[in-house]
């Protein structure tokens, strides 16, 4: 009696899962992205950045290099203690007069202590947007750099009178023979297919700061981060939670509008990096939660009753059968996903990877009840 009411919610779990998989993340595995007008608006590119001076050093010129007709880079030294600000100073004293004559200037914003919003990522931002000259702002990080030279182009052709947030991709440098990097990567592919999901389904709940676009009027209409200034993390994810929605909102996934991170590489800093992430998911709406919390509470049910259920053969051959087409529906569906995002070498480990992401998510999650992280 109790294993077949088992089965019955075994089986139930995996309808739950078919229909996040097949129906609300089919949104985004199934389309095709869209070929946009050309915009010529000018563009503040903001890129904040934190003892970043090796990363900045490389990754630079690639922002100097962007084909677009106009465009500024805003770069946000939040309070340094390396040599962040003279890379800074000296790439704009570098390329300054090289780059006017293609309408490309180059600004700096020097972060100084304050202590009402002591170690506040988001109060450097805000000086970096109050300072942006133009009203279209594309937003990275000092550790990314985009795959192609039309990256601005692409990332700002979403914009029009009705969209003013367009959600983008950022991916991690594939690193070879690293079991670490592979979790990171499909953590990352799994997140955005699902906020690109959504975002289609006309219920945006999040963005990435390594890649995302929004106006300068929109966020100072919204008040900016002034809702959520008190916690630390939530510059990217919690705004776009706060002012998203059906009408003002749209993604862009076109190849050369993708930008790649540098990843952790070490299992700890990584850790310390996803408490951090995790921590702002309270703080969304409550739909937004619900329907997450749903999705993850299905995954784990999944695991948990087909090991239940196999160890005890109930009814094995449809047990088998539906674990088939669990898989089947979840290789179909992050496969479509993995090729638009240029990720496609992950889809195989795809049981393995899921497995220790919804694990290290569980003990994130207990740890951070258990003590807040207390960095950005």
């Amino acid at each position: 009696m109790i294993l077949t009411s088992i089965f019955y919610v075994f089986a139930t779990v995996v309808a739950i899962q078919f229909f996040y998989y097949v129906i609300l993340f089919g949104r985004f595995s199934f389309s095709k992205p869209k070929n946009q007008v050309v915009n010529n608006q000018p563009v503040s590119v903001i890129i904040c950045a934190k003892n970043e001076s090796e990363n900045l050093k490389e990754k630079l010129e690639l922002f100097a290099n962007q084909q677009y007709a106009k465009f500024e880079l805003v770069l946000i030294n939040d309070r340094s203690t390396d040599d962040t600000l003279d890379i800074m100073e000296a790439f704009k004293e570098t390329y300054e007069e090289r780059l006017k004559f293609r309408n490309i200037t180059v600004k700096i914003v020097n972060i100084q202590e304050n202590e009402q919003f002591w170690g506040s990522k988001k109060y450097a931002l805000t000086l970096g947007i109050k300072a942006a000259t133009n009203e279209l702002l594309l937003f990275t990080d000092a550790d990314c750099e985009p795959v192609s030279p039309l990256w601005i182009q692409e990332m700002v052709a979403g914009f029009s009178d009705d969209k003013s947030i367009i959600l983008g991709y950022g991916g991690y440098r594939f690193i070879k023979n690293s079991l670490l990097n592979k979790i990171i990567r499909f953590e990352t592919l799994m997140t955005a297919i699902q906020y690109f999901s959504y975002a289609k389904m006309g219920m945006p709940y999040m963005g990435v700061g390594r890649n995302l676009a929004y106006t300068k009027t929109q966020f100072f209409a919204s008040k900016g981060f002034a809702n959520h200034m008190h916690l630390r993390s939530g510059d990217d994810d919690l705004f776009i939670n706060q002012i998203a929605h059906k009408k003002n909102t749209t993604v862009c996934y076109t190849p050369n509008s993708f930008t790649i991170s540098e990843p952790k590489t070490s299992f700890n800093d990584w850790f310390l990096q996803k408490r951090r992430h995790i921590s702002t998911a309270g703080y969304y709406k409550f739909h937004h939660q619900l329907l997450l919390g749903l999705f993850y509470f299905s995954q784990i049910l999944f695991w948990i009753l087909a090991t239940i259920l196999l160890i005890f053969q109930f009814q094995l051959y449809w047990i088998l059968g539906i674990i088939g087409f669990r898989f089947f529906f979840t290789y179909l569906i992050i496969g479509l996903s993995a090729k638009k995002l240029k990720e496609k070498n992950l889809v195989f480990f795809n049981p393995i990877l899921e497995l220790f992401l919804i694990l290290s998510q569980f003990v994130f999650y207990i740890q951070n009840l258990i003590s807040k992280p207390k960095h950005w």
